[in-house]
C-alpha cells in the first residue's frame, strides 16, 4: 500500500526504494503486478499442481464429495500427500465449486404465509433422546407430539413411547383436549403414519379419524417443510429450553405435567398482531375452535412390558398384576382410548388379566385376588425345606466327609456297623402278639 501511495505522489522507483528500504527489482515488481503481499514464490515445484485438473474435475461432477473419498481416489494416482495438504489446497485454489442444486433450499424467497383465526393446527413430532430410565420406554428415545394454532402460535404437547399410528392419534386427542377445540384444517409433514408413501393418499385409518373430528388433514409438499414453521419453532423451543433441563430423577407423570406448564408459560410471549404487538394469548381470544365430538375416536393402544418377578408390570406410574407363570416374561398393554379398563396379553395375543384403570402417576398396585392366590402356592411350593443358611454359619465337616477323607489319606479305622434299636422298641410298643 505504501508503494502505491509513494508512486501515485509521483516518486520514482530509486526514491521508493530508499524510503522503504527495499531492492529496486522488489519495488518494480511489486508495481508490475508480478508479486502480490503475503504470497512467496516456491523454491520447488508444488508437488499438487499436477492433480489439480483431476480433482477440479471430480469436484465439479459431485460438489459434496468427501475429501477423503477424494484423497483414496487420488493416492491410487500417485498423490503422496495428506489429507490436512489435500483440503487446505481445495480452499486454498477455491476448487470446490458451490451446488447450484441445493443453494435455492437455504437462498430461496419465502412468501409471506397468512393465517386467519380458526384455520389451521400444525402437528409435528420431537425426538428427545436419552429419556430417564424410570419412563420404562423402549429404546432410547422419547417422543412429544406439539400441536401448534397457526394463528396465535398457542402450543401444546403431549410425551409418547412412539410414533406409530395407535400413539399418533392418542396423542392427537390428547393434544387437541389440552387445545381445547378444532381449526378447519390439520397439517402435517409427510409422515408414513399420515400417507402412503406408495401412493400420496392418507392413511385409512388417519382419513377415519379426520373424519371423526370433521377437519380437512393437509400435508406439505416435499421439499417444503417451513410451510409448518409455526410448530417447527415451538419444537426448537420445547426441546432447548424443557428437555435440555429436565432432571434425571422425574416420573413420566412428573415430565408431563412440567410440559404443559412450560406451554402455558409460553402463551405470554409477544407477537405481532394485526393490531401492533400483542401476546399469544390474546390471539388465541380470536381463534373461535370448534368443539370436540363428544365420544373420543376409537383406538387400541398397545405398549410391551417385562413382568417382574413379583408378577407385576408398571404402566403409566402404576402396577398391575399378572399370572404368576408371566413372571420375568414379555407382556402386551392394550388400551382402548377413553377405556377405564386395560388388557394384559401374552405375546401370542391371548389376553390373561384385565384391570381397571387407575389414574396415571397415583403409584398405586392393583392385584386379582386369583393372582394373588397362584402366586403364593406357587411360592411357598418352591421354597426349600428349613431355614436358609446364614452367610458366616460354622458347618464343620461331618462323619461322612471325615470317612472319604481317611480314605485319602490312608488313616481310615475299621467300618464298624452301629444299629439302632430305638426304630424296634418303637415298633413294639401296643403289640401284644406277633404279626
Amino acid at each position: 500500500m505504501d508503494i502505491h501511495a509513494l508512486q501515485r505522489q509521483g516518486m520514482t522507483i530509486s526514491e521508493i526504494a530508499r524510503r522503504t528500504n527495499h531492492d529496486r527489482k522488489t519495488i518494480r515488481a511489486y508495481l508490475a503486478g508480478e508479486r502480490q503481499p503475503g504470497v512467496r514464490q516456491r523454491a520447488s515445484p508444488d508437488p499438487f499442481d499436477g492433480f489439480v485438473d483431476y480433482v477440479a474435475a471430480r469436484l465439479t461432477e459431485d460438489p459434496h464429495l468427501w475429501a477423503v473419498t477424494l484423497l483414496d481416489e487420488l493416492a491410487a494416482l500417485g498423490y503422496a500427500g495428506s489429507y490436512p495438504t489435500l483440503t487446505r489446497q481445495i480452499r486454498a485454489r477455491g476448487l470446490r465449486p458451490a451446488c447450484v442444486a441445493c443453494a435455492h433450499v437455504t437462498r430461496r424467497a419465502n412468501a409471506v404465509i397468512a393465517h386467519p383465526p380458526g384455520e389451521e393446527t400444525q402437528f409435528d413430532w420431537v425426538e428427545l433422546p436419552d429419556p430417564p430410565a424410570g419412563w420404562a420406554f423402549p429404546g432410547k428415545r422419547a417422543y412429544a407430539l406439539v400441536g401448534s394454532l397457526a394463528h396465535s402460535g398457542v402450543w401444546r404437547a403431549v410425551l409418547s413411547p412412539s410414533m406409530d399410528l395407535p400413539h399418533l392419534l392418542a396423542a392427537m386427542t390428547a393434544v387437541l383436549g389440552l387445545l381445547g377445540g378444532l381449526t378447519r384444517d390439520w397439517r402435517f409433514d409427510r409422515m408414513r403414519t399420515v400417507l402412503d408413501p406408495a401412493s400420496g393418499d392418507l392413511t385409512a385409518q388417519f382419513a377415519a379419524f379426520a373424519k371423526h373430528h370433521g377437519v380437512q388433514a393437509v400435508a406439505c409438499r416435499p421439499r417444503s417443510g417451513n410451510r409448518k414453521g409455526v410448530v417447527e419453532k415451538n419444537n426448537h423451543t420445547a426441546a432447548q429450553r424443557w428437555w435440555r433441563t429436565l432432571p434425571d430423577e422425574t416420573t413420566l407423570e412428573q415430565a408431563q405435567a412440567s410440559l404443559q406448564a412450560f406451554a402455558q408459560r409460553q402463551d405470554g410471549r409477544k407477537r405481532e398482531g394485526s393490531a401492533g404487538t400483542t401476546t399469544a394469548a390474546a390471539m388465541f381470544a380470536a381463534e373461535r375452535l370448534r368443539p370436540l365430538p363428544s365420544a373420543p375416536f376409537p383406538v387400541v393402544v398397545t405398549e410391551q412390558r417385562t413382568a417382574t418377578r413379583q408378577a407385576l408390570i408398571d404402566w403409566r406410574g402404576n402396577r398391575y398384576s399378572v399370572p404368576p407363570e408371566l413372571a420375568a416374561a414379555r407382556v402386551h398393554v392394550r388400551w382402548r382410548l377413553a377405556a377405564d379398563t386395560i388388557d394384559i396379553a401374552t405375546a401370542a395375543g391371548t389376553v390373561i388379566a384385565r384391570h381397571r384403570l387407575a389414574e396415571p402417576g397415583l403409584g398405586v398396585t392393583i392385584r386379582d385376588t386369583g393372582h394373588v392366590t397362584a402366586l403364593e402356592t406357587i411360592a411357598l411350593a418352591s421354597a426349600p425345606p428349613g431355614r436358609p443358611h446364614r452367610r458366616k454359619e460354622r458347618i464343620p465337616p461331618g462323619s461322612a466327609a471325615l470317612r472319604a477323607a481317611g480314605i485319602l489319606t490312608g488313616t481310615a479305622g475299621p467300618v464298624s456297623t452301629v444299629t439302632d434299636l430305638a426304630a424296634y422298641e418303637q415298633a413294639a410298643k401296643n403289640r401284644n402278639t406277633l404279626p
